[in-house]
């Protein structure tokens, strides 16, 4: 089974123009997989709910509601006492060690994980999500 990760901005980005992302990764994997998040991505998702722009302020409270709910594995990174604060960087730690798949929009994120050969999903069109092998 593989893990999809899904950053910060792909969740922003995907509720902002209200995709639902849930029906278009069972449409575009046709594969078993898990949805998840690395532990850092919350705190992101917090401080956005807090200081952003209306839009990505109602974006990111949603995106904690999902995670509350239990629908995205929250994936552990680091202990409370050792914060890291780049989070692109736990993700390229993390699909060194295991099958997975990145959600992002990030360009310089994209760029890194096309190198290591992981699979990624980004938003296209403001509408639907496409899979990059």
């Amino acid at each position: 089974m593989k893990k999809i990760i899904l950053d910060t901005n792909f969740l922003i980005s995907a509720l902002r123009f209200k995709i639902d992302i849930f029906s278009e990764l069972e449409r575009i994997c046709n594969f078993k997989y898990e949805i998840c998040i690395v532990d850092q991505t919350i705190n992101e998702l917090e401080k956005l709910a807090e200081k952003e722009k209306l839009n990505d302020r109602k974006a990111a409270k949603m995106a904690l509601e999902i995670i509350k709910k239990g629908k995205i594995k929250i994936i552990k990174t680091v202990s409370k006492n050792k914060r890291v604060k780049n989070v692109d960087l736990l993700i390229l730690e993390l699909i060194k060690k295991g099958s997975f798949v990145v959600a992002t929009q990030d360009k310089e994120l994209k760029r890194q994980i096309k190198k290591k050969e992981v699979p990624l999903i980004v938003l296209r069109q403001k509408k639907y999500l496409k899979m990059i092998i």
